[in-house]
This record gives structure tokens, C-alpha cells and sequence, in this order.
């Protein structure tokens, strides 16, 4: 018997390396004609199904015969690419299909979802630690447990409700404020941080409970305020447990894809300001994929490749910061 519950354990933890590694070469094998294509220049081109001419230039060095007539065809002969938009160029040069091709870089979703969740982590964090601060030291049972299961209840939202809820209600809200449109990189934020701060909050509670009453109280022995006792005691005892909630709430951040669907404004653009919508990975993968073929596929894959290895390192970063605290 203990040797079957060995193997079951040791099978079960088996089965998550499994399914790990077959996402990860899932999305690389559907990734790898965009690899192969864009390389690392993907991360750092702003264009999304941008057309642009690749082999003219070629075609036209080595073609000695060819007559330039219109001057901006000329000016294309020193650049390197040129947008679609320039019929006059393309229709002097002929052959626009054949010298065309749509150029896909993921920088624009790539920024747009790192400051969404860093603006959520920023909005979120001091939130969720005063509520846990309040819920485990400060407030009496019967305001703490009532709290403590609505703030859980708040977790079990689906996300779908909070993107309609911040279109309709706290997009308008905000921009009455901070000026902008009631889709935007702040919304978006915001909205972020408004969902992970029941999980942030609910986890750093739970951490601080578990500091042992003697410590505690010895402090007070000793003419420790309340606040010093958090701050001295508390909040070092139970640092891992903090840590791991903001760890998993960013994670959250990185991936949530409804909610922010609604209130980013998933255009393909930086923005200005913080009040300009953009877009982030997720929203861009649940966006285009029904409609994508070929090389679009492959860059969504590429894409989403991204945000796993992203996540993955930021996951990985938390548990070797652990591992190197318990030593």
C-alpha cells in the first residue's frame, strides 16, 4: 500500500511536468514559422499586419534595367521598408502583390501588458495590505468576519462581470476625473487591480494569522505599539506568505484577458498618455484568433509563447527567492 501511494503521489506530480512541457511545445511548434521569420525582432517591432515591401529592394539592386520615374520610388531605394499606403510608389514600381508582405511585432501588446499590470500592482498592493492589516489585527470579530467573506466573495466574481462593469460604470467614472476616454491604459489598471486585490488581501491575512500569539504578545510585554508589533513582528514573520499573495496576483494581472478586453481599447498603438487606450497580449490573442491564418496564427503563437515564458520566469523568480530565504 505505501508503495502504491508512493507512485500514485510521485505519478501525480509527474503529470503536471507533462502538461507543462506539452503547452510549452505546443506553442513553440505553432510559433516557429514566426520565429524563424521575425527572431528576437519581434519584441521590439511596434507593427501588427502592417504591409510593407520586403524583396523590391532587392529586386531593384539587382535588376539594372529597371527605370525609375517617380521620385518616390527613389526615395524607397534608400530606405528599408515602405508602407502600402504609398500607391503612387508601388504602382511606378508594379507588382505590389508579388513585393508585399504584412509585418507582425508584438511590442505594442508587450509594453501595453506590462504597464497594466504595473499600474494594477501599484493600485492593488497598499490596498490589500491595509484590508489584511485591518482584518487580522485591528478590526473586532464581528466586523472582521463578515468583511473577511465578502472580500472572498469578491474573488469568486467571474472577470466577464468586471469588464462590463468598467466599461459602462467606472471607465466614464475615471475619465470624468482623469480626463481621456472611458476605455484607456488606466481603466484597464485599475480595473486589474480592483481583481486581485481580494486574492492579495484574502492570502496576506491568512499569512499574518499564523504568527504565533507568544510573539506577539511578548512585544506588547515590552511597550510595543500596535504598529510596532505589525511592523517588527508581524510582517517579518509572515514575509513569505506576503511575498507568494503578490506573486500570484501578478501573475493573475499578466493573464487576465476578459476584463481588460472591455477597457483597454484594443487598439495597436503606445500611448501617449495614460488615459490612451492601447492593447496587451491577452486581449490581442482573444481578439484575432478566429480570424487568423497562416503567419497571424503563427505570430498570436508567438505571442502567446511570450506571456508563458514571462510568467513562468516570474514564478520561478518566487520560488528561488523562497528556497534561498529558508536556507
Amino acid at each position: 500500500m505505501e508503495a502504491i501511494f508512493k507512485k500514485l503521489s510521485a505519478l501525480s506530480a509527474t503529470t503536471i511536468l507533462i502538461i507543462l512541457s506539452a503547452i510549452f511545445v505546443v506553442l513553440f511548434i505553432q510559433a516557429k514559422p514566426a520565429i524563424e521569420k521575425y527572431g528576437f525582432h519581434f519584441l521590439v517591432d511596434p507593427r501588427w499586419g502592417v504591409t510593407v515591401v520586403n524583396e523590391l529592394k532587392n529586386n531593384m539592386n539587382s535588376n539594372a534595367d529597371v527605370t525609375h520615374t517617380n521620385e518616390k520610388v527613389n526615395n524607397f531605394n534608400e530606405g528599408d521598408d515602405i508602407a502600402i499606403d504609398d500607391e503612387d510608389a508601388l504602382a511606378a514600381i508594379g507588382g505590389v502583390n508579388q513585393n508585399t508582405d504584412v509585418v507582425y511585432g508584438g511590442l505594442i501588446p508587450i509594453v501595453g501588458t506590462i504597464l497594466s499590470t504595473l499600474i494594477a500592482m501599484a493600485f492593488a498592493v497598499p490596498i490589500a495590505m491595509g484590508i489584511a492589516i485591518f482584518l487580522a489585527e485591528i478590526a473586532p470579530p464581528f466586523i472582521s468576519k463578515p468583511v473577511g467573506i465578502a472580500i472572498e466573495l469578491l474573488a469568486a466574481i467571474p472577470s466577464i462581470i468586471y469588464g462590463m462593469w468598467g466599461l459602462f460604470y467606472f471607465g466614464p467614472f475615471i475619465s470624468s476625473i482623469f480626463g481621456g476616454g472611458s476605455v484607456s491604459l488606466l481603466v484597464a489598471g485599475l480595473v486589474l487591480g480592483i481583481m486581485i486585490i481580494p486574492f492579495m488581501a484574502s492570502l496576506t491575512r491568512d499569512s499574518m494569522n499564523t504568527t504565533p500569539s507568544v510573539l506577539k504578545e511578548s512585544a506588547y510585554a515590552i511597550g510595543a505599539t500596535k504598529f510596532e508589533v505589525i511592523k517588527d513582528v508581524i510582517f517579518p514573520y509572515a514575509k513569505q506568505g506576503i511575498i507568494g499573495s503578490m506573486i500570484l496576483a501578478l501573475g493573475r494581472a499578466l493573464g487576465e484577458t476578459m476584463a481588460v478586453a472591455f477597457v483597454i481599447g484594443g487598439v495597436f498603438k503606445f500611448p501617449d498618455k495614460i488615459t490612451d487606450p492601447t492593447v496587451s497580449i491577452p486581449v490581442v490573442l482573444a481578439n484575432n484568433f478566429a480570424e487568423s491564418s497562416g503567419m497571424s496564427y503563427s505570430a498570436l503563437f508567438y505571442l502567446a509563447l511570450i506571456l508563458f515564458v514571462v510568467s513562468f520566469i516570474v514564478i520561478t523568480f518566487a520560488k528561488f527567492y523562497f528556497l534561498r530565504d529558508k536556507k
